[in-house]
């Protein structure tokens, strides 16, 4: 084998190549694994959200009932108590559909770790070629 200082230019650019397709396979592998991820991470948070809801429904009817009750014995008619209590559940259920929908945004889905280390290859690639 020839010592690394007398490598010709072609054997310096072979192995340059070789290397480069070796990180790009390794960058498909980190994407691979890591947007699997993602989608495990997607798929449990729809399942524990939907199965929020499905037990949450009837708790919710039960308090919210119980809450218009509370307004008509403390004097509010039927309707105006029924009333209130629901825009006060509506308001609050359209603030946690707000929030559960940032959460499965794309900026939280993304493939991070799979974009930062893309981008330090570009530069060691960067600093092979000079």
């Amino acid at each position: 084998m020839k010592p690394e200082d007398s490598r010709s230019i072609p054997e310096l650019f072979s192995d340059a190549i070789g290397q480069l397709a070796k990180l790009v396979g390794n960058e498909f592998e980190l994407a691979r694994a890591e947007l699997s991820e993602k989608v495990n991470q997607l798929g449990r948070g729809v399942a524990m959200i939907g199965a929020g809801a499905v037990l949450m429904i009837p708790a919710l009817v039960l308090l919210l009932f119980a809450a218009a009750a509370g307004l008509i014995q403390a004097g509010l008619s039927q309707p105006i108590s029924y009333l209130v209590v629901g825009v006060v559940a509506a308001i609050v259920s359209a603030a946690l559909i707000l929030i559960g929908k940032n959460r499965l945004s794309g900026d939280t889905l993304k493939p991070s770790v799979t974009l930062e280390q893309v981008e330090r290859d570009k530069m060691a690639v960067k600093e092979m070629v000079r």
